[in-house]
């Protein structure tokens, strides 16, 4: 269900690009900024673990300087069937862990200095599946794709604000369209983050066999998040576990995380099954 939502969205995001083209320079304006966009995506894709990992202030670690975090990862992959990823610590106090990489074979899991105190090793073992089902999932590059037609539409939208032409008559429906579609492409991008988020939820808990000590991890992360604010980039928001600004006012708004309450409730349905 969560990948058909996915799907939904998507086409439905491709549809939104096609459609403020339409009103503001027609297809050949789709196509060229389309093209941009993915140029520009593509690269980020290309370098996604380096660029997220630098920004974040990830630093990677050996196994001997933490025996005991090496073992749960690399028993997860294996239970993944993937292969071992690098792994990184954060030395921010919140607690939270993302993973990134364009595919399993170049992926790299971190966590923080806040999750590796507040947690339990059960329940760190079914956050770390969650993030490495985010890999076998290949979310990164869903998410690259999104990334690209959501950046296009905002370029033609800032085009048509700016450099706009044509008679009176569209000129109402041509401003509605560059004011309108930049907050549903993000209202659409915010919609497949929460899917994949989901979907993550449901395989993790299939890799770590354990969805009640995910449901519990997630609760616990997200109080510790709210009182320990975090500085990461925005634009990296959507690859942590749980959202590292919910501390924030109006966090809530346009969120790539679904609500903790339901992803939990979901987990606890799972566990009772």
């Amino acid at each position: 269900m969560n990948n058909l939502k996915t799907a939904v969205l998507l086409a439905g995001l491709s549809g939104l690009l096609i459609a403020l083209g339409g009103v503001l320079g027609g297809f050949s304006g789709v196509i060229l900024f389309g093209i941009i966009a993915l140029a520009m995506n593509a690269g980020s894709y290309w370098f996604s673990a380096d660029i997220v990992l630098k920004s974040t202030g990830s630093k990677e670690i050996s196994r001997d300087q933490d025996p005991g975090l090496f073992a749960m990862i690399e028993d997860l992959a294996q239970r993944a069937g993937m292969p071992m990823p690098r792994v990184y610590v954060m030395e921010s106090m919140q607690p939270n862990a993302f993973a990134t990489g364009r595919s399993p074979s170049h992926a790299a899991v971190a966590v923080t200095a806040g999750i590796r105190q507040l947690l339990s090793d059960r329940e760190l073992r079914a956050v770390l599946g969650h993030e490495l089902a985010h890999v076998k999932n290949r979310d990164v590059l869903t998410s690259s794709i999104v990334a690209a037609i959501a950046s296009a539409i905002s370029m033609i939208a800032w085009m048509g604000m700016f450099f706009g032409g044509g008679d009176r008559r569209s000129g109402i429906a041509g401003l509605l369209a560059v004011i309108i579609a930049p907050i549903v492409a993000m209202l659409i991008q915010a919609g497949i983050s929460r899917a994949r988020e989901f979907e993550a939820d449901a395989d993790g808990a299939e890799i770590s066999q354990d969805p009640e000590a995910l449901a519990s991890a997630l609760q616990r992360i997200e109080m510790g998040a709210r009182r320990v604010p975090m500085n990461v980039p925005e634009s990296t928001a959507h690859l942590f576990i749980a959202n590292p600004f919910a501390g924030m006012r109006g966090a809530k708004l346009l969120s790539t995380h679904p609500p903790t309450e339901e992803r939990v409730a979901r987990l606890l349905r799972r566990a009772a099954r």
